[in-house]
């Protein structure tokens, strides 16, 4: 029994069925925002949730039973395990948060879909490297908002009076969105010499920080790669060995018949 449940739960049928069900789920809580919907089909997408959870639930259970203590041990299991759990609270009075947060169940999909899930080990592998250059870039953000408060804040003081609101506008230039046409033609128009600030605070903040945590992103991917390539590598090499040495040993054994066979016919007795 265990073992058909093991092979029940590792199927890719079974992982398939749990993805067309999550994405369903996605689709049915996209359709509860609208009014017109969400009144018209309010038992049956009460019913469709009811009968998504139950599966998660079981699948769950099952797999707590095939895996025992090395379920908890799997961090994606774990994951799996919380958003089922908040899943299972009930949305009424003091917990009506628990029925937001049901939407979490789509992050599912990142364990059932394999490359996602390589996508965020890559991710989460480069949380220190990405750390220093969020330090980096704070530290640069927090000098150019003290300079643009004392440069521009007497004149723009919408966009640069006090130091949080520096800090957005710099954000706002950073992503390059109406940085332009938006903020920096005005301020020059007030400022002439402003471009000399804003132009390199732009190069350095979105052409060189932001494209490091890119680069550190895609080296990462790149060594989960090279390394699921080396040990794909090693596996191979590994199987070739085995069969070599079944190889070298079925030799063996055929010489041992044969020499056996030769001394069996040198021993048979002929009649005169």
């Amino acid at each position: 029994m265990h073992q058909g449940i093991k092979k029940l739960v590792t199927h890719q049928h079974f992982q398939n069925f749990i993805m067309i069900l999550i994405i369903l789920n996605g689709i049915t809580m996209g359709l509860e925002t609208s009014k017109e919907y969400a009144s018209e089909y309010a038992s049956l997408f009460d019913f469709f949730n009811t009968l998504v959870i139950t599966i998660f639930t079981l699948e769950i259970l099952l797999r707590i039973y095939v895996y025992k203590g090395a379920f908890f041990k799997d961090p994606w299991s774990l994951f799996d395990f919380v958003i089922v759990a908040i899943s299972l609270v009930p949305a009424s009075a003091g917990f009506e948060i628990f029925r937001i947060l049901r939407v979490l169940r789509l992050f599912r999909l990142m364990t059932v879909v394999p490359q996602m899930r390589k996508i965020i080990a890559a991710l989460l592998s480069v949380i220190p490297g990405i750390a220093s250059i969020a330090g980096l870039l704070s530290l640069f953000f927090y000098i150019f908002a003290i300079m643009s408060t004392q440069l521009y804040g007497d004149t723009f003081p919408q966009w640069f009076g006090t130091l949080g609101e520096s800090f957005y506008t710099l954000f706002q230039i950073m992503t390059l969105e109406s940085w332009s046409m938006g903020i920096v033609r005005p301020v020059m128009e007030v400022h002439p010499l402003a471009w000399v600030f804003f132009v390199p605070f732009i190069f350095f903040s979105t052409f060189i920080i932001v494209n490091l945590i890119i680069a550190i992103v895609v080296d990462a991917m790149n060594e989960m790669n090279a390394e699921e390539e080396e040990h794909l590598t090693q596996e191979i090499q590994s199987s070739d060995a085995h069969i070599a040495k079944e190889l070298q040993s079925l030799k063996i054994e055929i010489r041992e018949l044969k020499n056996y066979y030769k001394i069996d016919k040198s021993d048979k007795i002929h009649p005169i």
